[in-house]
């Protein structure tokens, strides 16, 4: 504000909703405070800040795929803040960058770290000096709003390579297992008495596995006390549509099933289960951040594995990370259970979760375009 007036700027994240949450919801009261007249118009994703006789805009904007390139360009900007800037496109990002060229504008860029490969570490944070840019690295222990006691219990709820990114705030490559804190010796037996309610997950295979688990509600805390698992290869015969409802009606056991979490790829599974009569949901099938949520929720014993569920206590100890890979990707095998328990927590166990605060990351400003 002291050095625009009359200027436009871009505040940025994967959705308008991430912006809105993560930046507005926080700043703008407190920018209040301060004197600042701050009117926000939600239908044109649009800000407006006053203060001193100055007047400057900020628009908002998601970066969720290609396409989103497309609703920035065109604008001419003063600066731009692209927040969590390793969740969006290169296009977006690269195209929110070429919009600042108003004479002295600013780029700002925060986000957790992913692998030393991604294509932002690689061009902007290892080139900090040819950017003209200043890198802050932060770990967890530098967030002041975390007591002593808070930042001890998150500490505990990661391993490997999710502590050393999230905790530490290291750009690292995952490697080995996936989730290498499971161990199959702290499985319990499935609880006894009545459950809150009931869901079935399923990750649908012909020529593949497929793996459906059956979670019982209580206190708060999902358990997956049955499974369903059946490799066509191994037994030599696949299975219809047909033959897979009634394993699945056999899963529940005539328990009321609250909804049935299906692989989204599954449309005539999911057409003949509908057909049946069961409620069924479309499963959120983003695999990364499925299996930072899985990971989370398993830690902190929200999601609890049973050991009457041997095949996907089998795909735990097997489940790994891609070595060499320029992106983090995890090896398609052994990960069919490992899929219909991640379709489970994105789909229905994250709703009753709390989201975890940012711990650690990078920012990155640029200096005079």
């Amino acid at each position: 504000m002291a050095c625009f007036q009359s200027q436009g700027f871009a505040l940025c994240g994967k959705t308008i909703q991430s912006v809105r949450r993560n930046l507005l919801r926080e700043q703008l009261p407190l920018l209040r405070q301060l004197g600042f007249e701050c009117r926000e118009q939600i239908s044109r994703n649009q800000l407006t800040v006053r203060l001193g006789g100055r007047e400057n805009t900020f628009y908002l904007f998601g970066g969720k795929d290609e396409g989103s390139a497309d609703l920035i360009q065109g604008l001419t900007l003063a600066g731009v803040l692209l927040d969590e800037v390793v969740l969006m496109p290169r296009s977006f990002v690269e195209q929110a960058c070429a919009r600042c060229s108003v004479e002295g504008a600013k780029l700002w860029f925060s986000c957790n770290p992913e692998g030393p490969e991604h294509w932002f570490y690689r061009e902007w944070i290892c080139s900090v000096r040819e950017r003209n840019a200043l890198y802050l690295h932060f770990t967890m222990a530098d967030n002041p709003s975390l007591s002593p006691q808070v930042r001890s219990r998150y500490e505990k709820m990661f391993h490997g390579t999710f502590y050393r990114r999230f905790v530490l705030g290291e750009w690292v490559a995952p490697e080995g297992l996936v989730y290498d804190f499971f161990r199959a010796a702290d499985c319990p037996e499935p609880p006894k008495g009545e459950m809150e309610q009931w869901c079935i997950s399923c990750d649908y295979g012909t020529i593949n596995p497929a793996s459906f688990g059956l979670w019982g509600l209580r206190d708060g805390v999902w358990y997956r006390v049955a499974e369903y698992y059946y490799d066509s290869r191994k037994e030599g015969r696949q299975k219809t549509d047909r033959e897979y409802a009634r394993a699945l009606e056999r899963l529940a056991g005539g328990r009321a099933i609250d909804r049935v979490v299906v692989d989204p790829s599954a449309a005539s599974f999911i057409e003949v289960l509908r057909r049946d009569g069961w409620r069924v949901v479309r499963a959120k099938n983003d695999v990364l951040p499925g299996i930072h949520l899985t990971a989370r929720l398993l830690q902190s014993g929200q999601l609890v594995i049973c050991d009457s569920c041997p095949d996907a206590i089998r795909e735990f100890g097997l489940y790994r990370w891609e070595e060499d890979a320029a992106r983090d990707r995890v090896r398609k095998q052994d990960d069919h259970a490992m899929d219909d328990i991640r379709y489970f927590a994105a789909t229905v166990a994250a709703p009753r979760s709390h989201a975890v605060p940012v711990f650690a990351g990078s920012v990155c400003r640029s200096g005079k375009m």
